[in-house]
C-alpha cells in the first residue's frame, strides 16, 4: 500500500509539473516577445540578426531568455576587482607568520627611496612631487596619496590613542567589517572575522605605508598595497578615505566613535560607522 501512494504521489506531482511548465513556457513566450519587442526599439544592429534572433526565441522562449540575462550579467560585472562570488575566502583564513619577524620589521620600516630615486624629487616643490608620485602609481594595483603634513601629524597624534578601530566597507549582501592597526609608518588591515579567528596573526587585506621623507616640503606620501582575493582597488580606496576622515579630520561625531571604541568598547555599537559611511559626500 505504501508504495501504491507513493506512485499516487508521483503521479500527481507529475501532473502539476505539467500544468505548471504550460503555465511557465506560456508565459516565458509572453515574455520574451516583449524583450523582443524592446530589442527593436533600442539595439541598432537588431535587423541584422532579426532573423536568427527570432528563430531562437520562437523555438525556444526560455533559452532566448536565459542567453540575455547572461548577456546583461557581464554587462553589469565590475570593471575591475573581484565580485563577490568569485572571491576565495579560504586563503584568508590561514594565519600569517606571527608578527615581530624580520620580515614584518622590513614592511613597518620601509623608506622612500626603496620605492624611487630621491635625487629625482630634491629640486621639485610639493605639488610637483604629489603629481610624479600619483602618475607613478596611476597604473598599479595600489592606492596613493599625498597627504599634508599637518593632517598626517594629526593622525599620528590621535593613533597613539586609538591605534585600532573598525571600519566598514559595502558587500553584495551588506557590510563587512574591517580591523585596522597603526604600527610604526604603517597601518595594518584585516577582515574582522579573521582576526577573532587568529588575532595578531590574522592575514592582512591592506597595507598603508606613510613616507615622510618630504615632509620638509609640507607633504607626506602615502602608499597602500591590497590583496584583490579580499578587496578591489575602490573598496581599498574607501578604508584610507575613511582612515583620514577619522584621524585627520576634526568631525565631533567620529572623534566620539574612536573614543567609545578604545574606552568603552560595551557601549560601541557597529551601526553608527555603517551610518558615518553611508552619509560620507566624498
Amino acid at each position: 500500500m505504501a508504495a501504491f501512494a507513493s506512485v499516487r504521489r508521483f503521479l500527481v506531482h507529475s501532473r502539476q509539473f505539467a500544468a505548471q511548465r504550460g503555465i511557465h513556457m506560456s508565459s516565458a513566450r509572453e515574455q520574451s516577445e516583449k524583450v523582443l519587442e524592446e530589442m527593436k526599439e533600442k539595439n541598432p544592429y537588431f535587423e541584422k540578426y532579426s532573423n536568427k534572433i527570432a528563430a531562437v526565441q520562437q523555438s525556444s522562449p526560455e533559452d532566448f531568455l536565459s542567453r540575455l540575462s547572461s548577456v546583461d550579467k557581464e554587462k553589469k560585472k565590475p570593471k575591475f576587482g573581484l565580485t563577490e562570488a568569485e572571491r576565495d575566502y579560504s586563503e584568508l583564513l590561514k594565519p600569517k607568520v606571527p608578527l615581530g619577524n624580520q620580515s614584518t620589521k622590513d614592511a613597518s620600516q620601509r623608506k622612500l627611496s626603496d620605492i624611487m630615486r630621491l635625487e629625482l624629487i630634491e629640486d621639485k616643490s610639493a605639488d610637483d612631487i604629489k603629481h610624479l608620485w600619483l602618475e607613478y602609481h596611476k597604473d598599479k594595483d595600489v592606492v596613493s596619496a599625498a597627504i599634508p603634513v599637518d593632517q598626517f601629524n594629526l593622525m599620528m597624534k590621535r593613533a597613539k590613542h586609538h591605534p585600532i578601530f573598525i571600519l566598514p566597507i559595502p558587500r553584495s549582501q551588506g557590510y563587512e567589517f574591517i580591523m585596522l592597526q597603526f604600527h610604526s609608518n604603517t597601518v595594518h588591515f584585516t577582515p574582522l572575522l579573521n582576526y577573532q579567528v587568529h588575532k595578531e596573526n590574522a592575514p592582512e587585506c591592506l597595507n598603508i605605508t606613510m613616507f615622510t621623507e618630504c615632509s620638509d616640503k609640507g607633504i607626506v606620501l602615502m602608499r597602500g598595497e591590497y590583496d584583490p582575493k579580499v578587496l578591489n582597488a575602490q573598496e581599498a580606496q574607501c578604508l584610507v578615505n575613511q582612515v583620514q576622515l577619522y584621524y585627520s579630520q576634526d568631525n565631533e561625531t567620529k572623534l566620539r566613535l574612536l573614543d567609545t571604541f578604545t574606552k568603552y568598547p560595551e557601549k560601541f555599537k557597529h551601526m553608527d560607522v555603517i551610518e558615518e559611511l553611508n552619509n560620507l559626500q566624498i
